[in-house]
């Protein structure tokens, strides 16, 4: 059986000394936030906190304490960009997760992820039964949480340093799904668009678009520019960037960068579906031509979350659980790119 996880085996990874490793996982200052959160990344996929519960990496050694929680269900909101209760897509998220407390009589308290490094400083711990968190939440917060010895559950995020609940949309299968439709009417030139950076859906999107076509013989001539290199904003890059030769359909992580990319490829004289189609995912747009996306039950996936927690509260002790929601590929054929005047065929 493999031992623990060492500092040096973690400096070496990340590439720093195994001062900076030793600061960031002890909590203490001279670290940039930065190079801490990519030190927190390494640790947890090398699976330091599966051996150092984040009570104790912290310093803050506390007794474990046995006992049925009653109280407050928190929903911790990331605060960045788009996701937030007013989003198209997050906000039904949240309405599922307030019905299915509201059902279930239990009391909500919504917070959105503050900057310093103590989320619940005013809040004590024993009025918590859990925390149901949505979207992208940084690992020093999830830490954070992770001393008080709460229940949580992920809805669309995942994070090695801090093992817990999740829920998804089963987004490998359904983009797998859309491709394989896409290919079956005979598209065979594509290009991947959105920051597969940003979120672990995105990822795992783009993971099932390459594999796809590489399941049937089709080259990946992928535009680096398009997928976000580097952890740099695709939004920001795409205006730089030389479209040399359009491919049949531009296959979106979202319908928000879908209907970005229409507006954009507008701005240049290239028509959407004239010159090109479109698809995305989630199923958040009816104003543009989008010629494919993904029906998500987003009300169900807060659901799910609640359901989830109220299971682990009742499980302290079993393993961390991954739970899946299917969605429905869609086809929009009024919005098919045509090749030489001909439409493509079933």
């Amino acid at each position: 059986m493999r031992g623990k996880v060492t500092i040096q085996e973690i400096a070496d990874m990340a590439g720093v000394s195994k001062f900076a490793v030793s600061r960031a996982l002890t909590g203490k200052a001279g670290v940039s936030a930065a190079t801490r959160e990519m030190i927190y990344k390494v640790a947890g996929q090398l699976g330091y906190f599966k051996n150092n519960e984040p009570k104790r990496f912290a310093g803050e050694m506390q007794e474990h304490v046995d006992r049925k929680r009653s109280g407050t269900i928190v929903i911790l909101f990331p605060n960045i960009r788009y996701q937030n209760k007013e989003s198209v897509y997050w906000g039904p998220v949240f309405d599922g997760i307030s019905a299915r407390l509201n059902q279930q009589g239990i009391d909500i308290m919504t917070l959105t992820e503050p900057s310093h490094d103590h989320v619940f400083a005013l809040v004590k711990p024993e009025a918590i039964q859990g925390v149901i968190t949505v979207g992208s939440i940084s690992t020093p917060i999830l830490l954070d949480i992770g001393r008080l010895n709460i229940p949580v559950v992920m809805v669309d995020h995942i994070d090695p340093a801090f093992p817990c609940d999740t829920v998804f949309t089963d987004n490998y299968s359904c983009m797998q799904n859309l491709m394989t439709k896409l290919v079956s009417k005979g598209y065979r030139k594509f290009q991947f668009v959105g920051n597969i950076s940003d979120a672990q859906s995105y990822f795992e999107r783009w993971l099932a678009f390459r594999t796809t076509l590489e399941s049937y013989g089709i080259s990946l001539n992928q535009d680096p520019l398009l997928i976000g290199p580097d952890g740099n904003d695709m939004y920001k890059l795409f205006p730089q960037l030389e479209l040399k030769e359009l491919p049949e359909v531009f296959v979106c992580s979202n319908d928000t960068t879908a209907q970005y990319l229409v507006d954009e490829l507008d701005k240049r004289n290239i028509s959407v579906p004239g010159d090109c189609a479109v698809t995305g995912f989630d199923n958040t747009c009816d104003t543009h031509p989008i010629l494919g996306t993904v029906n998500v039950n987003k009300e169900l996936l807060g659901m799910r979350a609640v359901d989830q927690m109220l299971w682990r509260i009742a499980n302290p002790e079993s393993a961390a659980e991954k739970k899946l929601i299917q969605g429905d590929p869609i086809i929009r054929e009024q919005y098919a790119y045509t090749r030489d005047s001909e439409a493509v065929s079933e």
